[in-house]
């Protein structure tokens, strides 16, 4: 892994389509690419993390200039990945909104968030998703073998819930024919660790990502492959009768344990 500082023009992008899953109107990454190197992820195809060090600066001046709304905080690589242990730009980051009238919701998969919880609890509005594909340590191993064990996201989402800070768990991306019968137990470890939410969304394999990740998989199960393609096709997504069965189950599952299904 190598590290490059940078200096950026501009970091807070405004959300053209509504968001109707994380509900932000902008979103901010702190860094780009990501240190956990997800195997289903497209930051894992490169191995430079790029640390914004004029962020707080740059977000501080475009906050006064752009309208009042809820910033994303994480959207596409890693807040709170290790190299923020160091150079604290997402703290920076939250204490500038903190101090703008602006909300956040910050994703993440690292419990590093709990370092912050003195400026989180104080920005109004306040939400952090941790996003989690398994309970079984040898999925959760293949692909995400460098980000926190899902019994620490867990307990992250109780603590910081007992902080009264709102928080909830993201099943994203759900990876077909391999989490989908222990969605149960999941959803029910989430209500146990009193996550207010249960957000959820499919996997999407754009471009090279789907070809890669269709290689990775035959190391699990080689007629994986098989499967996948046929259930995505031509698409980068899964089809539409999977996508309505996988919407169904686990909007059933979230009334059974009576947890909110959407923020």
């Amino acid at each position: 892994m190598q590290y490059k500082q940078i200096k950026v023009k501009s970091i807070l992008n405004k959300i053209v389509k509504k968001d109707t899953l994380f509900y932000g109107d902008y979103t901010v990454d702190p860094y780009q690419n990501c240190e956990f190197g997800c195997k289903y992820c497209d930051s894992s195809f490169d191995d430079t993390i790029y640390i914004k060090l004029n962020a707080a600066e740059v977000l501080n001046h475009e906050l006064k200039t752009n309208k009042k709304g809820m910033i994303i905080i994480g959207s596409v690589h890693d807040p709170y990945q290790n190299v923020e242990n160091n150079h604290k730009i997402t703290r920076n980051l939250l204490e500038i909104i903190k101090d703008s009238g602006f909300s956040c919701h910050i994703l993440t998969k690292s419990n590093l968030v709990l370092r912050d919880i003195d400026i989180i609890s104080k920005i109004p509005n306040c939400l952090v998703t941790l996003s989690l594909i398994s309970q079984r340590e040898p999925i959760y191993k293949f692909f995400e073998e460098n980000a926190p064990a899902p019994t620490v996201r867990l307990q992250t989402i109780e603590r910081l819930n007992n902080s009264g800070i709102i928080s909830g768990i993201a099943l994203i991306p759900i990876l077909p024919f391999i989490v989908e019968e222990e969605l149960e137990n999941i959803i029910s470890s989430a209500k146990d660790h009193n996550s207010k939410y249960i957000l959820h969304k499919h996997l999407e394999l754009k471009g090279d990502q789907k070809s890669c990740f269709f290689d990775l998989i035959k190391k699990i199960d080689t007629d994986l492959t098989k499967k996948y393609d046929k259930l995505y096709n031509e698409s980068f997504m899964p089809n539409k009768n999977y996508l309505n069965k996988l919407n169904k189950m686990i909007s059933n599952l979230c009334k059974e344990n009576k947890i909110k299904n959407k923020i």
